[in-house]
């Protein structure tokens, strides 16, 4: 499960190194969660209660044979001096197999195949299969490249609420679910055509969710170009203004220096007038 989680991490990477370098392109990436579908799918709620009920029961059961375990073994505790080797062995081996039937009973209830996750499996499949055909109608609807489920393995670092197309997979389910319960041709006609009217306005959307994107892109692309350009610029002044700096500190120096060598100079000169005049004398 984390190696699929890892390899999943790193192709959305690799998708959106692509989207970024090929961002003309356009390309459209879509994402759902599905326990945000599931909460609001009226169906599976009901189901989903039930099912708790279910487990709630099951939980009472195995905390009363629990219980029960727990008087057995404190009786014995409170006889203990009053029976013979063989009796207690007897009990403790009573308790024993009680206690290997309340784990028997967990792990079929519970446990990793137990009636719970079969149960939920049941239960999730259904919306899951709707999830998938409405996922498929969307994507084609709206050109998008990839649809991902934000609540499975894949690990999303960020999101924009614009590419949540959770709330359109939920429309198309409480749609078929209407279309079910319809009985006359002529509401079915009405749904149909309310429907048709709906992709076309979805259609509509799309293209000018691609020509904002484009448009978006394309100015992104102009703005990287004048940064470039801009950068370009600033770095040439800044090599000219340390050359120049370069060439002032230079002549700096060569001042000072110069400067330097004539005091030098004045007082080597001194120093020799002052040692002839002393040779005198």
């Amino acid at each position: 499960m984390k190696t699929k989680g890892l390899l999943l991490v790193a192709a959305v990477s690799w998708l959106f190194f692509t989207n970024a370098v090929h961002a003309q392109k356009g390309i459209r990436i879509g994402y759902i969660d599905m326990g945000y579908i599931l909460e609001n799918v009226p169906e599976y709620n009901e189901a989903s209660s039930e099912l708790e009920t279910k487990v709630q029961k099951w939980k009472v059961e195995i905390e009363a044979e629990l219980k029960e375990v727990e008087e057995m073994r404190k009786d014995l505790n409170n006889e203990r001096v009053l029976l013979t080797k063989e009796l207690i062995e007897e009990r403790e081996e009573d308790i024993f197999f009680k206690e290997k039937e309340i784990l028997e009973y967990q792990q079929k209830r519970f446990g990793p195949n137990g009636d719970l996750f079969i149960q939920k499996k049941r239960l999730v499949q259904p919306v899951q299969d709707q999830v998938f055909v409405a996922v498929q109608e969307i994507a084609k609807n709206k050109k998008y490249d990839f649809v991902f489920d934000k609540s499975a393995d894949l690990v999303m670092l960020y999101s924009a609420d614009r590419f949540d197309i959770s709330d359109q997979v939920l429309l198309r389910i409480n749609r078929a679910s209407k279309r079910k319960q319809l009985n006359s041709k002529k509401d079915k006609k009405a749904l149909e055509r309310a429907e048709k009217r709906n992709v076309e306005q979805e259609t509509e959307i799309s293209d000018r969710d691609r020509a904002a994107q484009k448009r978006l892109s394309e100015r992104e692309l102009l703005l990287k170009e004048r940064k470039i350009q801009r950068d370009s610029i600033r770095a040439a002044k800044k090599k000219e203004f340390e050359a120049r700096r370069a060439r002032l500190l230079e002549l700096q120096k060569r001042k000072k220096d110069s400067i330097n060598a004539l005091k030098t100079q004045k007082e080597n000169l001194k120093n020799n007038d002052s040692s002839s005049g002393s040779d005198n004398d």
